[in-house]
């Protein structure tokens, strides 16, 4: 069974607007909606953790400065990480290439990185332990993972490989030029007409975000519902993350301009997930010895911020 993608990208587009003597069109794009759900997403697990005394001492105003640097993390270090990673030799002929946040293009790891540094500045305001924050942002971030997921499907990008089967899903954006260029109707009537099943594609971006945000969050939301050592909820979201990405990424295309890095199946986001989940290794290992913030709930009396090792 194969199905067409035909989605719009555009959630909603206004009329035209003169400004200037040049002609306006604004429009929010449906992944900008995902941002946006997973923001609030983490918004409303994270205050319920707040308020569950989850990170003991910290209150709702200053999880609100944690979710602002971290959404910075996340557009400065995801864009950073792209050309990084994924397009660094262009860099050099474009080197405004960092800055065309337009032309798309974020990377995961980059943006990880970008949260990292940004939990690590504002934990030391607060005079807390960076991997107690760690451990408190762990769960609320998959379900913005799933959304992100969720908008590269909606906008025919970052596509799985050929399933070769008779079956998957027909990525406009992924056939030749030459039936790119046929409207909506003629793409509608090659498709039943049988002529676009050779180009049928693992739908990866549906694998990932039921893997990264489905599942992950489920996994993580459970295990950290009780106080656990140091470094684990943080350890287990690496080595998840890690391993989920690494799988799928064997049904999911290589990048264009990188390909296979070796093996002939190696991909660059598999070798970027190789060291998070030899560090989430290392976490989950140095968890064994390591004390337990127990919770201090809003309104109770309790050390704000004082790590209290559970007996």
């Amino acid at each position: 069974m194969t199905y067409l993608h035909l989605i719009d990208p555009i959630a909603l587009q206004s009329p035209p607007l003169e400004l200037l003597g040049r002609t306006f069109q604004p429009a929010v794009h449906w992944y900008g909606v995902m941002y946006l759900l997973a923001f609030v997403a983490a918004w409303f697990l994270g205050s319920r953790r707040v308020r569950a005394g989850r990170l003991p001492g910290v209150t709702t105003d200053a999880f609100g400065d944690l979710m602002f640097y971290g959404m910075l993390g996340v557009v400065l270090g995801g864009r950073i990480g792209y050309v990084l990673f994924y397009a660094f030799g262009d860099l050099a002929a474009d080197p405004l290439l960092l800055f065309k946040v337009w032309d798309g293009g974020m990377s995961f790891h980059g943006g990880l990185l970008g949260v990292l540094a940004a939990a690590w500045w504002w934990a030391r305001s607060q005079r807390l332990h960076f991997f107690d924050v760690m451990d408190f942002v762990a769960p609320i971030v998959p379900l913005g993972l799933g959304f992100g997921r969720i908008g590269n499907w909606i906008g025919g990008e970052l596509w799985g490989r050929p399933t070769g089967e008779g079956w998957g899903v027909v990525f406009v954006s992924a056939l030749p030029p030459q039936l790119q260029a046929l409207d909506p109707a003629s793409l509608r009537a090659e498709f039943h007409a049988g002529m676009l099943a050779p180009f049928a594609r693992h739908p990866s971006q549906l694998y990932q975000a039921f893997l990264e945000g489905v599942v992950l969050f489920c996994a993580l939301w459970w295990f950290s519902s009780r106080p656990r050592s140091r470094y684990v909820v943080g350890g287990m979201f690496a080595v998840l993350y890690g391993v989920f990405r690494f799988i799928v990424e064997f049904v999911r295309e290589p990048d264009a301009q990188l390909g296979y890095l070796a093996f002939g199946w190696l991909t660059m986001g598999q070798l970027l997930s190789l060291p998070l989940v030899a560090f989430g290794l290392y976490l989950l290992w140095r968890s064994r010895t390591a004390p337990t913030l127990l919770p201090v709930p809003a309104g109770e009396a309790g050390a704000p911020g004082v790590d209290r090792a559970a007996p």
